[in-house]
């Protein structure tokens, strides 16, 4: 409909950016990156070879193949959007740094914290010349710093962080802003991770006050907080609470998104997880199971969070005690990490150990 009122190729470029917006919004990726690279051939034939309006497709398409954990290709998506920026804008533009806060994030996925960290961080030197002190552009900044902190282990760090974002949203933003959610979700991460349940808990539940009074009753990021909940319940050993958290999740997940939408199969997963824990071994390896087949869909068969599920499989085995099985399931997610992450990432030391765990049994 949209393409048929078309008047000319810039108005047909732009309904394929919009069908591709869409398609990613609703997770699929392969659709949208067919929608957004049809985008971009009509503005390469269009426009100037450096035009900062290329620059955003490169953007857009490295966006999803992010999504997708196809990251080489996203990479090379967002540098070649950095190398028209360079040209085509001043040196100290905020788009720039948008590119390599975009970097940032894809070299943080995959578990390069160093160059993460160096790329969110030039991000924000370009933002503090760019713009005025308490912009929000600079909070995210701050924020995504916060998240690779945290990746490293570096939990003082990773607060600080997210608390110099926090401070920045509260003065720049109304009180219920989404993003001030995001921050106090962020905390809380922090706070689990170092075993501050207290504190983890009472940052997500902030969280998720806000986002019920700013978002519709079954916006996905309520999932996502109810998600996080429970896996701080879950290392409380509080387990019903867990999986009602869990469970809640899903059901938000459910009305909210596509039916194989990869957000899905996180909630799945924790419920596995949980169910493991309580020695429900075939509902463990049902959620396992489920959170698999909406992958096998959804993403590209090497994503690193196919082994997930391989290593959550795994590990349900092992303690029914069916040895071979668990190792053949630890084996599968092993090849996945090893060619989807880095070397020293610690999912592979991780799925490693837990091969070595069960060779002793067998």
């Amino acid at each position: 409909m949209l393409l048929n009122e078309a008047s000319n190729e810039n108005d047909e470029s732009y309904c394929y950016y919009c069908l591709g917006m869409i398609k990613y919004n609703l997770g699929q990726y392969n659709e949208a990156i067919e929608f957004y690279q049809k985008s971009l051939d009509i503005k390469e034939k269009t426009l100037p070879p450096n035009d900062p309006d290329l620059a955003a497709s490169y953007n857009n398409i490295g966006m999803v193949y992010d999504k997708m954990g196809e990251y080489s290709k996203a990479l090379s998506s967002f540098e070649r959007a950095l190398e028209i920026r360079k040209i085509a804008l001043p040196p100290n533009h905020p788009d720039l740094a948008a590119s390599y806060n975009n970097m940032g994030e894809v070299y943080r996925n995959m578990g390069e914290h160093s160059k993460a960290l160096s790329s969110h961080e030039r991000s924000l030197e370009i933002q503090k010349i760019a713009l005025p002190p308490n912009h929000p552009d600079l909070a995210s900044s701050y924020n995504n710093i916060g998240n690779v902190y945290a990746k490293m282990g570096e939990y003082s760090k990773a607060l600080s962080s997210h608390e110099r974002s926090l401070e920045i949203r509260k003065i720049a933003l109304p009180p219920n802003h989404p993003n001030l959610a995001t921050s106090y979700l962020n905390l809380g991460g922090v706070y689990n991770n170092m075993g501050e349940y207290s504190k983890a808990l009472s940052s997500h539940e902030r969280s998720l006050e806000i986002r019920k009074i700013a978002l519709p009753p079954n916006h996905p990021d309520l999932a996502t907080s109810y998600n996080n909940i429970g896996s701080v319940y879950y290392n409380m050993g509080e387990y019903s609470k867990a999986l009602s958290s869990y469970e809640r999740s899903l059901e938000i997940k459910k009305i909210a998104l596509p039916p194989n939408h990869p957000d899905l199969a996180i909630s799945c997963q924790g419920i596995g997880l949980v169910y493991d824990n309580m020695g429900e071994y075939s509902k463990a390896l049902s959620s396992y199971e489920r959170a698999l087949e909406i992958w096998k869909i959804a993403l590209p068969p090497n994503h690193p969070d196919f082994a997930l599920s391989y290593n959550g499989i795994g590990l349900v085995y092992d303690n029914m005690k069916e040895y071979s099985k668990a190792l053949s399931y630890f084996e599968k997610a092993r090849i996945i990490w090893e060619k989807s992450l880095p070397p020293s990432h610690w999912y592979i030391s991780h799925v490693k150990s837990n091969i070595e765990n069960v060779e002793k049994k067998m």
